[in-house]
């Protein structure tokens, strides 16, 4: 079929390939709007089943991220972390990260792990700010299973030295405390109250953002705009060519 109008050369040539990229990149949107609601399901699927016992040292933990996990021992406050930059509904604070050494009598007895404990503000940093939250005693912590968090691009490094921490690495902070305990993995305790109310628990981050299906319809859109523009420019220019 004739087109109504003849395409011209560098028009042609700047357009065609531009949406293709457009509809390419719109339909890698798509993919990743997909695979991150099958990401954000398993996650939710992980952390609504009951909880397993706490894997041994040297198991594979990928498929026991964000499952549940119920761990019984006593927590260690006279080594709490804390982490900066954390924020509760625009409020500034720190989390607080405090070693746990499991009882003797469960699984995986007499191992210390460290437990991300939830959320205080900037001025319950110290432990006397929030005496009553300081438990003592053999407590049971129900909590999401966690690997280690890598540094991001523009995040600043940790400074152990100030037990100032900005992304939780169990490495960097067993060593700069000197005490044996797991490595490999962290816990983030559920929403289960703390006394005294500190720290706020349930700070795993379950949902994801997931903006990629608008993503996907203004690539489409560009596409669509531009092809019409396309269109437009080359009827517009056969017309004039039509009244010479």
């Amino acid at each position: 079929m004739r087109l109504p109008f003849r395409p011209t050369f560098w028009p042609t040539v700047f357009t065609v390939p531009a949406i293709l990229v457009m509809i390419g990149l719109s339909v890698w949107q798509v993919q990743r709007l997909h695979w991150k609601e099958g990401l954000i399901a398993e996650r939710v699927e992980r952390t609504t089943a009951d909880p397993v016992p706490l894997p041994p040292p040297g198991a594979d933990l990928a498929p026991f991220e964000f499952r549940r996990v119920a761990v019984t021992g006593s927590f260690d406050h006279a080594h709490e972390f804390y982490l900066a930059a954390r924020s509760q509904n625009g409020n500034v604070g720190y989390w607080i990260v405090t070693p746990l050494k499991i009882d003797p009598n469960e699984p995986n007895g007499g191992e210390t792990v460290l437990i991300e404990r939830g959320w205080v503000p900037e001025n319950m940093k110290l432990p006397e700010t929030r005496a009553a939250g300081q438990v003592s005693g053999t407590v049971t912590i129900d909590g999401i299973l966690r690997l280690p968090q890598q540094k991001a691009t523009f995040q600043p490094d940790n400074e152990p030295a100030k037990n100032v921490w900005f992304y939780l690495s169990p490495a960097e902070m067993v060593e700069a405390a000197g005490i044996p305990a797991r490595t490999d993995l962290y816990l983030d305790a559920d929403l289960a109250p703390n006394p005294g109310g500190f720290p706020i628990g349930g700070q795993a981050r379950i949902n994801l953002p997931n903006d990629h299906l608008q993503y996907a319809i203004t690539w489409a859109l560009l596409a669509l705009s531009l092809a019409v523009v396309y269109v437009i420019f080359h009827l517009k220019l056969e017309r004039e060519r039509g009244q010479r």
